[in-house]
C-alpha cells in the first residue's frame, strides 16, 4: 500500500474534499558509489571552507545570495522562514480550463490523489466525473514542504492526478534555441513523403514496449563480473552524427525500410498470434478504407 506524503483537502467554492497525496512515480535509475582507482578506497564528499580547507559542520553553515560577482548578502534562518509561504492544508482551485490549453512543457512532478476516508469518496467521485464530463481540469495552488506550487488536478484512469507546474518565468522561451527555421521551407513533395513516413510508423501507445536498456546492460555486466567472468567491451557504433544529408533520399530510404519491416512482421506472426487475426494499426485501417 502506497504511503501518503501530504494530506489536506481540495477546495472549490463551498465544496471541501479531504484528500491524500501519493507519489505517482519512482526512480529505478542505477546508483553508483565512487572509489579511488588504485586503492579502491571509497570516496566521500565533505563541506570544506574555500580558503582554509577546513571541514565545516552543518550548524556553522549559513546561506548567502550573490547580488553581483563576489558580493553576497547573508540571510538568517529566521529571515528565510519569514519569507516562506503560509503553510496550508488546502489545494485552492481557482479555475477550470481545457486540458488542451496546457502544454506538457509546464508539467513538473505527478502525484496521485485519493479521498481521505469513505466519507470523502462521494464528493471525490463527483469532482472526477464532473471534470471528465466537462472535459476540463482544475487549476489551483497549494503549499508543500515550504514551497508554493501551481497545480493541475485532472481525471486519470479511475482516480484524480495532480501535476505540479512550473511558474511562467521558469519555462524558457523557444527564442533561446538557435538556428530554428521559424517558417517552414520544406517543399510540397518533401512534406508528402514525411507524411507518408509518419503514417507508416503510426500505431497505438504501448508503454510496455519501452524498457531501460542501459540499466539492463549494466546489470548484466555487474552479474557477470560478480561471478568472476571477463566481460568484453564492444565499441558503441554511431549513426553518422553531424553529417549533412540529402533530405529526400533519407526520407525515401527510411520509408522503404519501414514498409519492408512491416511487411516482414505481417508475414511472420509470433507463436502466440498465429491463431489470432492480425491487429491493424489506425494508419493501416485508414489506408484499407481509402483503397475500398
Amino acid at each position: 500500500m502506497a504511503r501518503s506524503i501530504w494530506n489536506g483537502s481540495i477546495s472549490f467554492g463551498l465544496v471541501n474534499i479531504p484528500i491524500n497525496l501519493f507519489s505517482a512515480t519512482e526512480s529505478h535509475r542505477i546508483g553508483f558509489h565512487e572509489f579511488e582507482r588504485k586503492t579502491k578506497e571509497r570516496i566521500r564528499y565533505r563541506r570544506v571552507a574555500e580558503d582554509s580547507g577546513h571541514e565545516v559542520s552543518w550548524e556553522r553553515i549559513e546561506k548567502g545570495f550573490e547580488v553581483r560577482k563576489g558580493r553576497y548578502v547573508m540571510l538568517t534562518d529566521d529571515e528565510l522562514n519569514a519569507a516562506e509561504p503560509r503553510k496550508s492544508h488546502t489545494i485552492d482551485i481557482e479555475t477550470f480550463v481545457p486540458l488542451s490549453e496546457i502544454d506538457p512543457v509546464n508539467w513538473d512532478q505527478t502525484y496521485y490523489v485519493g479521498p481521505d476516508g469513505a466519507s470523502a469518496a462521494k464528493a471525490y467521485g463527483l469532482l472526477r466525473e464532473a471534470m471528465r464530463t466537462q472535459t476540463r481540469v482544475a487549476i489551483g495552488r497549494f503549499v508543500m514542504r515550504t514551497k508554493e506550487y501551481v497545480v493541475c488536478v485532472r481525471p486519470f484512469e479511475d482516480i484524480l492526478a495532480l501535476h505540479t507546474m512550473f511558474f511562467p518565468d521558469e519555462v524558457r522561451s523557444t527564442k533561446d534555441v538557435a538556428f530554428v527555421p521559424r517558417k517552414s521551407t520544406a517543399a510540397k513533395r518533401e512534406l508528402t513523403l514525411a507524411g507518408q513516413l509518419i503514417d507508416s510508423m503510426s500505431g497505438d501507445w504501448d508503454p510496455a514496449q519501452y524498457k531501460d536498456t542501459f540499466k539492463q546492460r549494466v546489470m548484466e555486466v555487474v552479474r557477470r563480473k560478480d561471478k568472476g567472468e571477463d566481460v568484453a567491451i564492444k565499441a558503441a557504433g554511431g549513426k553518422g552524427e553531424g553529417k549533412v544529408i540529402d533530405l529526400m533520399a533519407a526520407l525515401k530510404a527510411t520509408l522503404a525500410e519501414t514498409q519492408g519491416k512491416r511487411s516482414r512482421l505481417a508475414t511472420v506472426p509470433s507463436a502466440g498470434d498465429r491463431h489470432r487475426p492480425a491487429r491493424r494499426t489506425p494508419a493501416a485501417t485508414k489506408r484499407k478504407r481509402a483503397a475500398t
